[in-house]
């Protein structure tokens, strides 16, 4: 084997080595296709709805992006749709939504690409636990798990923390999280592929996309729009950095590089330019955060902000 190829080959081992550690460190995500062809000409015709409610009140509705295989529409319709009664998310449009988001990372490039596999598996995760627990009718939620239980918090006041009332041990995060505790496959110490655990990966680094798309949102300031590579750095410095070794932060710099152009963004999401994208990103972001908040009181609630 030549020099070169022996070159190609330590270059694919390595890129996949960072994936998996990415991962473990909680950002789980895999850019590794190219965004397909589009045309310049499309555009976002329904960035509101056509009746005249308030556009604070707006349901959201935007129209499909055709000609690519991220749908921005289709990431906003799920997002919508996981937040259950008071304080629950429902996994399935949960999981929907990442499997957009995946696509959406999957579009930035090459470079980062090997990681949203690391995603995928994750979502593959909860799903095939969930299948399991379809087909062991048994193990499904006693009365126990499907009361409303009132906890303390720190400060000693009491809150209710809601479970759904379902048939599904996996049918939203609350549920999930006290089927497992009742279970006892949480474990607190080690690292185990418990949807807990799983969750807890994806919750870190919807955390990210979040604030990237919140930064990407942002109108220009004296003038002057950032690079997309340089807000991408400024996330992930202040959320997923924190939950990973220098190594895996370095990859991490690199991979940002690496980012596209703001027009591709334009493009991406359908627009024309940056008023309308942060119009977009805008509603997107409020959805992911309603999710992200909602997760993160389940989470912490039940003391699994920090399984290894």
């Amino acid at each position: 084997m030549g020099i070169k190829s022996k070159a190609a080959v330590a270059i694919v081992v390595l890129l996949l080595f960072l994936g998996s550690l990415w991962l473990q460190g909680g950002l789980d995500y895999h850019w590794d296709a190219c965004l397909k062809v589009y045309n310049q000409e499309n555009k976002l015709h329904q960035l509101y709805n056509s009746s005249g409610v308030d556009r604070a009140e707006d349901p959201q509705v935007l129209e499909a992006c055709p000609g690519q295989t991220f749908q921005v529409s289709l990431l906003l319709s799920h997002l919508l749709a996981a937040p259950a009664y008071t304080s629950d998310v429902l996994l399935q449009p949960y999981l929907s939504s990442w499997d957009e988001l995946v696509r959406f990372m999957e579009a930035l490039g090459p470079m980062v690409g090997l990681i949203s596999k690391e995603i995928e598996t994750k979502t593959s995760i909860i799903r095939q636990l969930a299948l399991l627990a379809e087909k062991n009718p048994e193990a499904e939620l006693g009365p126990e798990v499907h009361s409303i239980d009132n906890v303390s918090t720190q400060a000693g006041t009491e809150n209710n923390v809601e479970v759904s009332q379902h048939t599904g041990a996996y049918h939203s995060v609350r549920s999930m999280i006290q089927v497992e505790l009742s279970r006892g496959v949480v474990d607190f110490h080690h690292q185990t592929d418990s949807g807990c655990r799983t969750l807890l990966r994806l919750h870190r680094a919807l955390l990210w996309l979040k604030l990237f798309l919140e930064k990407l949102a942002e109108t220009p300031v004296a003038g002057r729009l950032r690079s997309p590579s340089e807000l991408c750095r400024e996330a992930y410095q202040s959320t997923l950095a924190i939950h990973h070794t220098w190594f895996v932060r370095r990859a991490a710099e690199l991979a940002f590089i690496a980012m596209p152009e703001r027009a591709f963004f334009f493009r991406l999401v359908c627009v024309q330019n940056q008023e309308e994208l942060s119009i977009v990103l805008n509603k997107v972001v409020k959805a992911i955060e309603e999710i992200y908040n909602r997760t993160q009181r389940a989470l912490e609630e039940n003391g699994m902000l920090d399984l290894p």
